[in-house]
């Protein structure tokens, strides 16, 4: 800490009383502030583009849940039927398409999923980056670079996966890869380049022995808004790593014997032209296959939001808005946190109802998201206000 104290009085003064003194912090000025937020610096792009990327990402797996994924779920039970009553009817040809058709559904299931992963998981990257850009020893115009190439290939490679169901291979010069693919697996490359950047340059800023960093460190913000996203990110973390080891232990290994016996069942019923047993079965097998992804959806939910809530609380001194209401958008984002999980695993005893509830609390941590954002944003115009810089 640094301490200013007032000049001495005339000559001949009294003594300065203790209120004269006051105490304040280097980083917390409004230019030591700015300094860290730099007009179109690699912070500035990394922080957009990390958030940015993090709504996009979260919506589009609102919707994916909505209009999706139940309904794929139905379809492929069918499907499976379907291929038991083939298997009855030994009717080859539809055992083959039955199972095409599933092969077609689990891909557009698992193409949507790695979607709405992917492109979160690369702004929850940007956001990380953001923070260490002050041991990056890089120059500002080459860390901005690096943040271009980031943010392009973790926008390209979510598009890129999405595309691969439909397109397939049409028009592709190669027998396995289909231009999506390609377009996939371009963006990872540029994403892999930029990593590697980034690494570089802390591997210079360790090697060469650096006293301090080499730009300005993040604002010492210790408000109120901080510290609750700190604890309950933290919390929530801890919540999903014992979930998870609780899941582990006491159900992973059952739901697999399950799954096996299940089919086993389908099986045994198809051959035996017994439709009941085998229609049985498959339901059986959805109610697993339910079980295992709300335990896993709900396990991976809680310790993203709780890592998303760790890493907002350090941009929370570039959220241009009043206390009140960065407090009320830090509740409602750590509220969200909480309800999607927990109402994800109800989804087993309450149904839709307990999935709509949970598609409310992933909206209201967009909602949050969103606000914070435009937080971001109002601070940036007020830098570039304040200085006469063009945004």
């Amino acid at each position: 800490m640094a301490v200013w104290e007032p000049p001495p009085g005339p000559a001949g003064g009294g003594q300065r009383s203790p209120a004269s003194t006051v105490r304040v912090s280097p980083k917390d000025t409004p230019a030591n502030v700015a300094a860290t937020f730099s007009a179109m610096g690699a912070r500035r792009l990394l922080v957009f583009g990390g958030v940015a990327l993090i709504v996009g990402g979260m919506l589009f797996g609102d919707i994916f849940a909505v209009f999706v994924l139940h309904q794929n779920g139905d379809r492929t039970g069918e499907e499976l039927l379907a291929a038991a009553r083939a298997v009855m009817a030994q009717n080859a040809p539809g055992v083959n398409n039955a199972f095409g058709q599933i092969g077609n559904l689990l891909e557009d299931r698992g193409t949507k999923i790695d979607t709405h992963v992917h492109m979160t998981d690369v702004g929850y990257l940007a956001l990380l980056l953001a923070l260490i850009q002050p041991y990056v020893a890089l120059s500002a115009a080459r860390k901005k670079l690096l943040a271009k190439w980031l943010l392009i290939g973790g926008t390209l490679l979510p598009v890129g996966i999405f595309l691969i169901h439909y397109v397939g291979l049409a028009y592709s010069p190669f027998r396995v890869i289909g231009w999506a693919s390609a377009l996939a697996d371009s963006a990872g490359a540029l994403l892999i380049i930029a990593l590697i950047g980034e690494l570089w340059g802390l591997w210079n800023h360790f090697r060469s022995m650096r006293v301090g960093a080499v730009e300005a460190e993040l604002p010492d913000d210790r408000s109120r808004e901080r510290r609750t996203l700190l604890a309950g990110g933290t919390l929530l973390v801890l919540i999903g790593f014992l979930h998870g080891a609780w899941y582990a232990g006491a159900m992973l290994y059952q739901h697999e014997a399950r799954e096996t016996a299940i089919l086993d069942t389908v099986l045994d019923g198809a051959s035996a032209n017994d439709l009941t047993a085998a229609g049985r079965s498959v339901t059986d097998y959805g109610a697993l296959q339910t079980e295992k992804a709300v335990n896993i959806a709900a396990h991976s939910h809680i310790i993203e939001f709780g890592l998303l809530a760790i890493l907002l609380s350090f941009v929370q001194p570039y959220v241009f808005l009043g206390a009140e209401w960065k407090r009320r958008w830090v509740n409602l984002l750590l509220a969200g946190s909480v309800i999607l999980p927990v109402f994800v695993l109800l989804e087993l005893k309450m149904g839709l109802v307990a999935g709509g509830i949970a598609d409310l609390g992933g909206l209201m941590v967009i909602i949050a998201l969103v606000a914070m954002l435009v937080g971001v944003l109002r601070y940036s115009g007020k830098l570039e206000a304040e200085t006469g810089v063009p945004a």
